[in-house]
């Protein structure tokens, strides 16, 4: 049952409390590896390249990604030419208090978060020196650094307990008990006030779920599970009610208040969770205007000039100055040119030296003895075994997929087909070779297509998830990708047996056990061959739109010269058919309905005169029956393609950078 947004946005109670510390305990003595974080950012400078000579370019959309407009863009400028997204910002977050970065559109907040982060190591445009305890970021920060990103990136079919609890279990030291880590979880949900949604699928666009407020929280939990030291987050509060994000900035404060490091960015604020924040860093087309406590940046912009000619919120005030806007009487607004210049001007003189010598001479966070920490720094974690994670990684896998394999569309599809064919060829003669074939041919098609077009989305629809994922290093390749390949096989060979289980004896093919079984592994095989194709053309692809066009053409090919249409194949087109996997297939399906082809060969007379039978039905016989590759051949090329074609996804997704 669906809760209200209302109901659930309650903050938590205090049921459970005890249990919930008792938990938390129990798992801060197995991780033993918390330690604060002060972080410093001096002049951080960040550049991209922009590409093309003029026309449209693609890259609004990194620009979306760091920070910019979104969309494609007229781009007038010569190729190669750069464009500053970040120009010196210098600055400190320090444990216990939360760091607002607060700007219009396209200032560069999401492109500085990312670097507070450490999402750019190693990557070119970025300059200027962040220090986590006065250290370069290492594996050892990154493990107790969480990041949440502005879209929520979850499975809509897992309910909020399950989806921490699978976290919970990936995410936490092999060293922690099962039982510890459901614990962790269920504190988890306790302390971000998800009691009572805790039963209600995640949901999407299409599924009703929880609200919004509520999954950027279950983000939030998500994160929380490995009590990182620093919580980054990009625009929490985007899409939420004022009171939603009123709760959501209450929730993030008393984090902090544990002695975590709580940096987010925010568009437009409300008065009551502005005033949630301790600091605040304000920018402007990549310039930093203001850095300082939350109390000080109205005094300040007042002592420059800048302040409200009637009560609003100092929010939507910093906002319109970012954005140029400058108030001349109590009612009317006007942009002036120089509103930008004169506040950038105002922060390197005023402001700048004061925030770069406080930043200097910020103290490392010591270990309660003065001294920098060290411990943590040869703390070890070790996340479950290869086989805990493909466990692990299949379950989750059979709940989330089989509200997708087992669609009433797809089902609905599947057995129409399935009726539809066995109407059409309703007892049809053994002798009719040449509609048995084309019923042969009809369960190669449906059965080549439905499932490698349903399996190309499948690598493309969740590569936010596995990014998202492997950027954390919550499992490895590997175990991810032989979850994922296997973990569909036991549902998506229902629905094939099903249809052959209708259509074979509504159609009269050979009324023998042996030969009804031998035709559902030769159809059981092909399923698995289709999927194969369809993963490895998503995997290398990434695109669901570009990569369902290009298993539509390939499999066009492979039906096309699978060995019905046509008998005699152009020379230089006559290759694919022996990569077609819809060839070995139906050669396979002839074999066990007609064997070697000498039976019914002989029972039309096709090897004699033929004088009394159809000359074209004894040339499907010679050409299709008796002229086929031998079965042996044909399995061992559908074997080869089987383990081929994951081969070639699973390389493909190596490819991939998180």
């Amino acid at each position: 049952m669906l809760v209200s947004g209302e109901a659930a946005e309650a903050p938590p109670s205090n049921n459970g409390g005890a249990n919930s510390t008792q938990n938390q305990n129990n798992l801060d003595r197995n991780l033993q590896c918390s330690f604060p974080i002060m972080l410093k950012f001096v002049d951080v400078s960040y550049r991209v390249k922009l590409h093309g000579g003029g026309g449209k370019s693609r890259t609004g959309g990194i620009m979306s990604m760091l920070g910019g407009g979104g969309g494609d863009v007229e781009n007038p400028a010569p190729r190669h030419q750069e464009r500053t997204i970040l120009n010196g910002i210098t600055g400190t977050a320090v444990p216990g208090r939360v760091l607002a970065i607060m700007g219009p559109s396209g200032s560069g907040k999401s492109t500085l978060l990312n670097a507070l982060a450490g999402r750019f190591q190693g990557g070119q445009g970025l300059a200027g020196a962040i220090l986590f305890n006065g250290r370069k970021f290492s594996k050892q920060i990154a493990k107790k650094t969480g990041f949440v990103a502005q879209d929520d990136v979850l499975y809509p079919h897992l309910t909020v307990r399950e989806t921490l609890i699978f976290c919970s279990l990936l995410r936490l030291p092999g060293s922690v008990g099962r039982d510890e880590k459901i614990a962790a979880a269920e504190a988890a949900i306790a302390e971000l006030g998800l009691g009572r949604c805790a039963d209600t699928i995640i949901g999407n666009s299409f599924v009703r779920g929880v609200s919004g407020g509520e999954r950027k929280r279950v983000s939030i939990a998500h994160e929380m599970l490995v009590d990182p030291s620093l919580l980054v987050l990009d625009e929490p509060t985007s899409g939420l009610d004022a009171t939603a994000a009123y709760r959501l900035v209450a929730a993030l404060g008393g984090l902090a208040a544990r002695g975590k490091t709580v940096v987010m960015s925010v568009h437009q604020p409300s008065s009551r969770a502005y005033q949630m924040f301790d600091d605040l860093l304000v920018l402007s087309e990549g310039r930093c205007i203001y850095f300082g406590t939350r109390g000080q940046a109205t005094p300040y912009f007042d002592s420059i000039g800048f302040s409200p000619l009637f009560p609003m919120n100092p929010a939507d005030f910093m906002l319109d100055l970012a954005n140029g806007v400058c108030q001349v009487d109590g009612f009317s607004e006007r942009e002036r040119p120089n509103v930008r210049q004169t506040l950038v001007s105002s922060y390197n003189n005023v402001l700048a030296p004061k925030v770069k010598t406080a930043c200097m001479e910020a103290p490392v966070v010591g270990n309660g003895n003065g001294n920098p920490p060290t411990k943590e720094y040869s703390c070890t974690s070790h996340l479950a075994t290869w086989f805990n994670q493909l466990s692990i990684l299949l379950q989750r896998n059979l709940k989330e997929r089989k509200h997708e394999t087992f669609n009433s569309l797809r089902v609905f599809q599947v057995i129409t087909a399935s009726l539809l064919g066995g109407f059409m060829w309703w007892h049809s003669d053994y002798r009719d070779v040449q509609d048995r074939l084309g019923l042969l041919f009809f369960v190669s098609i449906f059965w080549g297509v439905f499932p490698s077009f349903n399996a190309v989305f499948a690598f493309p629809q969740e590569r936010a998830i596995f990014m998202k994922e492997k950027a954390a290093g919550m499992y490895t390749l590997s175990s991810y990708f032989m979850a994922r390949i296997t973990g569909d096989l036991p549902m998506e060979l229902i629905l094939p047996t099903l249809f052959l289980s209708i259509l074979y004896w509504m159609t009269g093919l050979k009324p023998e056990l042996s030969a009804f079984v031998l035709t559902l592994l030769v159809l059981l095989a092909y399923v698995l061959v289709s999927i194969g194709l369809g993963l490895a053309l998503g995997a290398f692809i990434m695109d669901a739109k570009q990569a369902s066009t290009m298993v539509t053409v390939t499999m066009l090919a492979f039906v096309l010269t699978g060995g019905y249409y046509v008998h005699k194949v152009p020379p230089f087109v006559a290759w694919i058919k022996y990569a077609s996997t819809t060839f070995y297939t139906y050669r396979l399906l002839i074999n066990v309905q007609y064997g070697d082809g000498e039976s019914i060969s002989s029972l039309l007379g096709c090897s004699s005169t033929g004088r009394h039978h159809d000359i074209a039905t004894c040339r499907f016989v010679h050409e299709d029956i008796s002229g086929q590759i031998h079965p042996a051949l044909s399995v061992g090329i559908l074997v080869i393609m089987f383990v081929g074609y994951r081969v070639l996804a699973y390389l493909a997704l190596r490819r991939i950078k998180a």
